[in-house]
Parts: structure tokens; sequence; C-alpha cells
């Protein structure tokens, strides 16, 4: 039975097993990079003085091509409320509103870098979705991770309240430390670059106080990585675990792992594995 129209869009709009919706996949992200680098340059002045007309031109057809796409998407999908709500089908209309509303309020014609967002569909086009366990990790790591890294901030406030209210009393607002918040967003930025220079001390005992805070910076940069390097490294031991040999029975392999390195079998394919740690 031949397939409806409909079915023949959804399989080339939201498929990406034929050479037809592999195609689309890709030429839609082309459009959504080439559009978002259009907003980017309009936004530079010498840009849009000379150019802005063809700026604005190429915007519109970017716009009218997306709409026409998302109007198919909704069209052809089985469930399109399901589509119009998920996660990608807000992004798309989020996606091509800005234009029609930049008729009314000229700014929001910015807030198309929203565009870029779509860019993630690269992981589907592209069959990444085996990487996300490698994305799973990072997150398991980040949530054991959660109260050391709680408290590590914890304190940087409490030395950044510190070093700010110093500083607040040996510069004082005839050198810009006009008041203790300001002086806590002195330490803020010392701590985690190297200062903006908005705000320079003038004194030496002030100038003494910011070396402190710069060393102090360098000093608990590592803090946080260590801390989630460790984690990582448990993570990565559990799932070594799981990587068990159907003849031995001995786990402990590399995720990536091929063969058992006891008894030289072939080890489970990596999408057995992946039902075997979920179930």
């Amino acid at each position: 039975m031949p397939m409806t129209l409909r079915e023949k869009i959804y399989h080339v709009i939201f498929g990406t097993d034929s050479p037809a919706g592999r195609t689309f996949d890709l030429v839609l992200i082309y459009a959504i990079l080439l559009s978002v680098a259009a907003v980017m340059l309009d936004s530079v002045a010498a840009v849009n003085q000379r150019f802005g007309r063809e700026l604005l031109l190429a915007e519109w057809m970017f716009t009218l091509l997306f709409t026409v796409e998302y109007a198919a998407r909704v069209y052809s999908s089985p469930k399109p409320m399901r589509y119009v709500f998920s996660f990608y089908g807000v992004v798309d209309l989020l996606s091509i509103l800005p234009t029609y509303l930049s008729l009314l309020f000229p700014e929001a014609t910015y807030w198309m870098v929203v565009r870029l967002l779509r860019v993630l569909r690269i992981f589907r086009v592209l069959k990444l979705a085996r990487y996300s366990a490698e994305a799973g990790l990072l997150l398991r790591s980040l949530i054991q991770a959660r109260h050391k890294i709680f408290v590590f901030f914890g304190v940087v406030l409490v030395l950044s309240v510190i070093f700010g209210s110093v500083m607040f009393l040996v510069e004082g607002p005839q050198h810009g430390f006009t008041s203790i918040p300001r002086s806590i967003y002195w330490t803020i930025v010392t701590i985690t670059t190297v200062g903006y220079g908005d705000i320079t001390p003038q004194t030496i005992l002030g100038q003494f106080i910011a070396t402190l805070a710069m060393l102090t910076g360098y000093s608990i940069i590592a803090i946080p990585t260590g801390i989630l390097s460790a984690e990582i490294s448990k993570e990565m031991g559990k799932a070594r675990a799981l990587v068990r040999c159907n003849i031995c029975e001995r786990g402990g392999h590399h995720e990536e792992a091929e063969y058992c390195y006891h008894c030289g079998i072939e080890l489970p394919a990596w999408d057995q594995r992946q039902r075997g740690s979920s179930g």
C-alpha cells in the first residue's frame, strides 16, 4: 500500500534512516547556523550599516523557511500536540516568533539566537545517542559531588565577604570601593579572573590584599576539579564493574572493550550492555 503525502512528509522530516531524511536534517542544520550568523552580523553596527537590507531579507527568508518546516512537522506528526509541547517543538516555535514580533518590537529580532538550540538535532542526525552514556556519567558525578561543591562555594562566598569588607575599609569610596557589596563584587571578579579594571586598589596595603586574593583564586581553582575528578573515577569504576564476560563472568573491563581481559572471549555488544545495566 503506497504511503500518503502525510506519511511521506513524516519520514522525511522526522526520520534519519532514509537518505532524504538525513539530507533534510543536514540542510536544516546548515540553514540554522547561517540564520544565527546573520543575526550576529546584524548586531555589528558597521555590517548593519552596509548590509542591513540584505541581512533583513535573508532573515525573513530563513523565517519563512522555518515556518513552513514547523507547519509541516505539526501536520505530519501522528500526535501534533505532543510535538508542539515537546522540547524541540517549543524551540522550533520560539525560533520563528521573534521575527514576527520584531514588526511590533524591533529589539525582539535578536532573540532569534535561540535557533542555535535547534542544532541539538545533530545528535539525532549523526547517531550520537551512544555517547549519552558519557553525558550520564558526568551528570551522575555532579549529583554525587553536589554537597562538596556546595560547601566549596560556601567557603568561597565567605572569603569574598571577608576580602571585600577589608578592601572597603582599606581603600574606601575615594578609590572606587563605595560599598561593601561593590567591594565583594571586586573580590569575586579578582578571585575568578584577574579583575576587569573598573575598580583597582591604589594603596600599597590594598594592592597586597589584592595579591592575596589573586593567589587564593589560583589555589581554589583546582578544588572543584579534584572533587569532580574523584567522583568521575568512582562512576567509571562502577561502569566497568557492569561490563562482565558471559563466559568467565569476570568484570572490570573498560566500557569500550571488545574482548575479555581474562579469557579472550568477545564481550557483549554495547547495546546489550546498556540493556543489562538498565535492567
